[in-house]
C-alpha cells in the first residue's frame, strides 16, 4: 500500500512542476514559487522514504515488514 502512495506523491511532483512552469510563463511567479516548493517538499518526503538507511533497509521496506510476525512468534490461536 506505501508503494501507492509514494506514486501518487510522485505523480503530484510531476503535476505541480508542470503547472508552475505554465504559471511561470503566465507571469504568475509567486505561486510558481509556491508550487515549486511545495514539489521540493513532496519528493524530499518520497526520497526520505524511500533511500535505504545504513543497514540497506527503506523505511518504507521497515514499515511493510512490521505488519508480519516475527520468525518465532506464533499467531494468536
Amino acid at each position: 500500500m506505501a508503494s501507492v502512495f509514494l506514486s501518487i506523491a510522485m505523480l503530484g511532483v510531476f503535476a505541480l512542476v508542470v503547472g508552475a512552469v505554465l504559471l511561470w510563463r503566465r507571469g504568475v511567479r509567486k505561486q510558481a514559487g509556491l508550487m515549486i516548493v511545495a514539489a521540493l517538499v513532496l519528493l524530499a518526503n518520497v526520497l526520505i522514504w524511500t533511500v535505504p538507511a545504513g543497514d540497506g533497509i527503506s523505511p518504507a521496506d521497515r514499515a511493510a515488514g512490521e505488519r508480519a510476525l516475527p520468525d518465532d512468534a506464533a499467531p494468536d490461536a
